[in-house]
C-alpha cells in the first residue's frame, strides 16, 4: 500500500505548497509526540495519517517507533523497530527507555550494547539513568560499575539525573560504599539524592547512618526535605527505637506542613509504636481526618507489641465499624498475638472469621495460622491448615518445619522434607533456617552428612548463616573436626559472634576447657563483642572441665565490665562450677549475691553439689526452695534423700519418701537405649 502511494499521480501545481505545510506540521507534531507527548491516541492517528500521506520514511518510522515507546506500547513499538531499515539513534533511546520502564530490563541492557557500537552517541544523560535501572532492576552492580565508568567517559556523570540513578543502582545492588563515593562527589545534591542516601542506607541495614545523612540534610539544604524525606528517616528511628529522633523529625515535618498526608502519618504511627510510645501513636492516630487500612493495622500491631489483647482486638472491631475491611497483613498480625499468647480458641474464632471473608487462603494468612496452631501444641490443625494450601509457596513449608521443631517433632520435619521434594518445591534460605535445627536435634550423624551433600549440590553451602547451622549439627552429633573445618572455611569477615558462639558451645560441650578459653581469646582478639549465649558457653566449659580459677576470672570480668549483661545461666554455672570443685559454701555466697531471685536451676545446680559432697546443712537450704519452685519434680526428693542416707539420717531419708507418695509423685523408672 506504502509503494503504490509512493507511484500514484503527482499533485496539481497549486497544491504542493498546502500539501507542504501539511506534512511540515505534520512531523513536527509527530516529533514532540515521539520526544516529549505520551499520548496513545494522538500517536494512534498520526500512525494513521502517515498511511494515508503515504509518509513511511525511516525518519517517519523511527519517531512513530519512538512515539509509542513513549506511550510503553511494547506490541506496536517493538514490530516498527524491527521493521526499521535502518536503526535510529532517537528510536534506540526510546526503546531503551520503554524496556527499562516496562520490565523488561535484559531487553534494554541488549539492545543497549547492540546499539552503541553503531551509534557513538546512543546513550546520553537522558538514556544512561534507563540503562542504570536495567542494571538495577537485575542487581547487576558490575555491570552498572561499567555504564558508571562510560558516564564519566562521556560527561554525562555530571548531571544530576545520572548521579540520582548511581546513587539508586549501587543502593539496590547493596553497594553501599559505591553509592557513597557517588555521593560525595555530587557538587549539587537534589531532594532525590538525599532521599536516595537515607533510604538505601535504612534498606541495607544501616539505620544510624541513614539518620546521619538526614542529619547532614537538615544542615545544608533543610529547604528539600520533603514527605519523601519523612518516609524515608522514620523508619530508621523505629528500628533503632530511637525516640528523640523521631520527635524531631515529626516536629520538623509538622513545621513543613507536609504531615496531613496520610502516608506520613502511618509512618509516624508506625515510629511510635516501635519506639513503645503507644500514647505518641494515639495522638498521631486520633488526629487524622482519614485513616486506611495501614493506619489500622500499625495502631494494632501498637497494641499487639505492648500486650495489650483488649486494645488490639477493640481497634480489630472499630475498623470495621468505621467501614475498613481488615486486611491480609490484620489479619496474620492478629493471629500472631494469639500464637504468642497461646490463646488457641481467639486463634479458632479469627480462623472462622477468615473462611468467612474468603481470606484464609492468603499466604500470609495460612502462614500465621499454621504457626498459631503449632505454638499452641495442635499439630494436627496446624498440618490441616497446611495441607490446604497450593505447596507451591516456600513460606508455609518453613511455617510447619518451625512448628514441628517447636513441638519436639524433629523427626517429623525431616521426614516432610521429603514430601517437599517430592512436590518439586524448591527451599530458599528461609526454609534452611527453619529446617535445619531439626538435624541438630536428631544429632544423626548419617542425615547430616546428607542434608551438607544437597546444601552443596543446591549451591546454599556459601551462605554464612548454613554454615553456622551446619557447624551446629555437626558439634551435636559429635563431629568437632567437621564443625571447626567449617568454621575455618569461613571468611574472617563472616564469622560473626553466633558463629563463634556455636564453635565455642560445641567444644564446651565435649569438655574441651582449655580449646574453649583459647577460641574465646581469638574472638575478642578479632573484635567480636561476646553476648550473654558465649559467656554462658565458656562457663559451662570451665565447670566441666574443672577449669575453677578461668571460670571464676571472666565471671568476676562479667561482673566488674558488663554487669546488665549477668543472667540466671551464668549464675548456675557459677555455682555449678563451685559446686564441682567442692567449693559448695562459696557457691552459696554467689547465690545470696544475686540481684534477683534465684531460679530451681540455680538452687537445683547447689543441690546437686551438696549431693556429691554430702553437705547436709546447704542441701536442706536449698531443697527447701526447690520443693516451693518444682514441687513435682521427684528428682530433688530424691536428690535430698540420698543426702541424709549418705549422712546416716535414714529417718530423715524416709520422710523424704513419705513427701513424695504425699504428693502423689512416683520416681521414674530407668531406661535404657541398648537393643
Amino acid at each position: 500500500m506504502v509503494a503504490a502511494a509512493g507511484r500514484g499521480p503527482p499533485l496539481p501545481r497549486a497544491l504542493s505548497p498546502v500539501f507542504s505545510t501539511a506534512v511540515s506540521q505534520y512531523e513536527s507534531l509527530l516529533h514532540r509526540c515521539a520526544t516529549a507527548g505520551k499520548s496513545l491516541a494522538t500517536t494512534e492517528k498520526l500512525h494513521g495519517r502517515s498511511i494515508t500521506f503515504g509518509l513511511i520514511s525511516n525518519y517517519i518510522l523511527s519517531l512513530l517507533t519512538s512515539a509509542y515507546a513513549l506511550c510503553g506500547h511494547l506490541p506496536y513499538a517493538r514490530k516498527l523497530f524491527d521493521e526499521l531499515p535502518k536503526k535510529t539513534a532517537i528510536a534506540c533511546k526510546s526503546m531503551i527507555r520503554m524496556y527499562a520502564e516496562n520490565g523488561r530490563p535484559r531487553d534494554a541492557l541488549h539492545l543497549f550494547v547492540e546499539t552503541r557500537a553503531c551509534y557513538s552517541n546512543t546513550a546520553d544523560e537522558y538514556t544512561y539513568p534507563f540503562v542504570l535501572r536495567a542494571c538495577r532492576d537485575l542487581a547487576m552492580v558490575e555491570v552498572g560499575m561499567v555504564i558508571h565508568g562510560l558516564t564519566i567517559k562521556s560527561g554525562s556523570a555530571s548531571a544530576t539525573f545520572v548521579r540520582n540513578s548511581l546513587l539508586a543502582m549501587y543502593m539496590s545492588c547493596g553497594d553501599r560504599e559505591g553509592a557513597s563515593r557517588v555521593f560525595a562527589a555530587m557538587e549539587t545534591k537534589t531532594a532525590v539524592s538525599w532521599n536516595t542516601m537515607i533510604s538505601g542506607c535504612f534498606r541495607n541495614g544501616s539505620a544510624k547512618e541513614a539518620l546521619m545523612v538526614f542529619d547532614a540534610m537538615v544542615e545544608s539544604d533543610a529547604d528539600a526535605i520533603d514527605s519523601v524525606t519523612a518516609l524515608s528517616a522514620l523508619p530508621a528511628c523505629g528500628h533503632l527505637k530511637d525516640l528523640q529522633s523521631g520527635r524531631r523529625i515529626h516536629r520538623l515535618v509538622e513545621s513543613k506542613g507536609i504531615t496531613k498526608r496520610i502516608a506520613v502519618q502511618n509512618a509516624l504511627i508506625d515510629m511510635y509504636v516501635k519506639c513503645g510510645e503507644m500514647d505518641s501513636a494515639r495522638g498521631v492516630f486520633d488526629g487524622m481526618a482519614e485513616r486506611d487500612v495501614v493506619t489500622w493495622t500499625s495502631v494494632i500491631n501498637g497494641y499487639i507489641s505492648v500486650g495489650d489483647t483488649n486494645g488490639a482486638l477493640e481497634m480489630f472491631g472499630l475498623m470495621q465499624v468505621e467501614g475498613v475491611t481488615p486486611n491480609e497483613v490484620t489479619l496474620a498480625s492478629l493471629t500472631a498475638m494469639c500464637a504468642a499468647s497461646r490463646d488457641l480458641n481467639l486463634g479458632k474464632c479469627l480462623h472462622g472469621w477468615t473462611v468467612r471473608r474468603e481470606v484464609e487462603c492468603d499466604v500470609n494468612v495460612e502462614t500465621a495460622l499454621i504457626d498459631m496452631y503449632a505454638k499452641c501444641g495442635r499439630m494436627n490443625l496446624s498440618l490441616r491448615v497446611f495441607n490446604t494450601t497450593s505447596k507451591k509457596d516456600t513460606t508455609p513449608w518453613s511455617a510447619i518445619f518451625s512448628g514441628y521443631i517447636h513441638n519436639k517433632m524433629a523427626a517429623e520435619a525431616i521426614d516432610l522434607f521429603k514430601l517437599m521434594q517430592r512436590e518439586g518445591t524448591r527451599p530458599d534460605e528461609a526454609t534452611w533456617k527453619s529446617l535445619l535445627p531439626a538435624y541438630a536435634v536428631e544429632a544423626d550423624m548419617r542425615r547430616a552428612m546428607s542434608i551438607h551433600g544437597y546444601l552443596l549440590r543446591s549451591g546454599f553451602v556459601g551462605k554464612p548463616d548454613i554454615i553456622t547451622t551446619l557447624m551446629d549439627i555437626y558439634a551435636k552429633c559429635g563431629c568437632l573436626r567437621y564443625a571447626h573445618d567449617l568454621f575455618d572455611a569461613l571468611p574472617a569477615k563472616n564469622r560473626d559472634i553466633v558463629a563463634w558462639s556455636v564453635i565455642i558451645a560445641g567444644y564446651g560441650k565435649h569438655g574441651q576447657g582449655q580449646l574453649v578459653l583459647s577460641l574465646f581469646d581469638r574472638m575478642v582478639e578479632s573484635g567480636v563483642e561476646p553476648n550473654e549465649i558465649t559467656f554462658t558457653s565458656v562457663l559451662h566449659a570451665c565447670g566441666h572441665a574443672g577449669l575453677v580459677n578461668d571460670g571464676l576470672k571472666l565471671f568476676e570480668f562479667m561482673q566488674r565490665k558488663s554487669p546488665e549483661i549477668l543472667r540466671m545461666d551464668h549464675y548456675t554455672c557459677i555455682v555449678d562450677l563451685l559446686g564441682r570443685a567442692g567449693r559448695v559454701e562459696e557457691a552459696y555466697a554467689v547465690i545470696r549475691s544475686m540481684g534477683f531471685e534465684p531460679s530451681h536451676a540455680v538452687w537445683g545446680a547447689l543441690l546437686g553439689a551438696c549431693a556429691i559432697h554430702e553437705n547436709v546443712e546447704l542441701g536442706e537450704v536449698a531443697a527447701g526452695w526447690l520443693f516451693k519452685l518444682e514441687p513435682e519434680n521427684t528428682g530433688n526428693y530424691v536428690l535430698m534423700g540420698n543426702i541424709y542416707s549418705a549422712a546416716g539420717r535414714f529417718g530423715a531419708a524416709e520422710e523424704m519418701r513419705r513427701m513424695m507418695d504425699g504428693v502423689g509423685l512416683i520416681k521414674a523408672p530407668a531406661n535404657s537405649v541398648a537393643a
